[in-house]
């Protein structure tokens, strides 16, 4: 099955041998992929949405994985039982509610060894939620599909880390080039491993970001409240720092 670059992602992702669990999995294509690659022994494709369900039960029966694909209705993580699965995939949703829906579930994440999760926005969102629930973000990519942009962020818990990378050194205070500080809430927007590896799509949503920060100052600026003028001195600041940083990532890789 080709799947698109994001989902290719998600699942290159998965260690061998999984049991998975795909939330929100609309059609069932991870799950099903995870399975007939060989990558997962089997697979839970959880939908709270009877259109989107209905079409998962269909493609896992025309791939012939009926006895290794489950497809389940329900609310968030509320379609697994405790112990059940070692892998949890959330993908194509806002950060905030995936957050929502790992909060709803946090007693069925005993025995998971890893999240596999794509935000479509409110990526700071989710790291701080894993940063607050004792898991660690082990890896995170991003990129570019169909004019959007990704972010896939790969974390597990805290206990299995604590010999290697831990959330205190992850999101330590940095000094980069020109005295440049990130401190803890800078390294979660931008992202603690996108900002030591930059890319071109990296830069590309930070200049976004700059424009849609600019976009809401000429809002403000229509606004007599004093609140305003408070609210808008904040939003330079944070426009300085980010251009400040993307030339300074720049020049290091020049």
């Amino acid at each position: 099955m080709k799947l698109s670059n994001r989902l290719q992602l998600i699942l290159d992702h998965i260690p061998h041998g999984s049991r998975l669990a795909d939330i929100g999995s609309d059609h069932a294509l991870l799950p099903t992929a995870a399975v007939e690659s060989g990558t997962c022994v089997s697979a839970i494709a959880g939908e709270v949405n009877t259109g989107p369900f209905q079409a998962a039960v269909k493609q896992v029966k025309e791939s012939g994985l009926t006895q290794t694909v489950a497809v389940r209705l329900g609310d968030g993580l509320e379609v697994l039982k405790p112990g059940e699965v070692d892998v949890i995939t959330i993908s194509g949703m806002g950060g905030g509610l995936i957050a929502s829906i790992l909060d709803r579930g946090v007693e069925k994440l005993s025995g998971v060894s890893r999240l596999v999760l794509q935000p479509n926005v409110g990526e700071d969102i989710l790291r701080r939620w894993l940063l607050a629930h004792q898991w660690v973000l082990i890896n995170e990519h991003i990129l570019e599909e169909d004019g959007k942009i990704y972010e896939v962020l790969i974390a597990e818990p805290e206990e299995l880390r604590e010999l290697e990378i831990s959330n205190e050194t992850l999101y330590k205070e940095r000094v980069l080039d020109g005295g440049i500080v990130l401190t803890t809430e800078w390294l979660l927007r931008f992202g603690p491993y996108l900002i030591q590896r930059p890319t071109s799509v990296f830069h590309a949503k930070w200049k976004t970001e700059i424009q849609k920060l600019n976009g809401i100052l000429q809002s403000l600026s229509k606004s007599e409240q004093v609140s305003a003028e408070e609210k808008s001195e904040s939003i330079r600041t944070d426009i300085k720092l980010i251009e400040e940083v993307l030339i300074c990532l720049l020049k290091d890789k020049q």
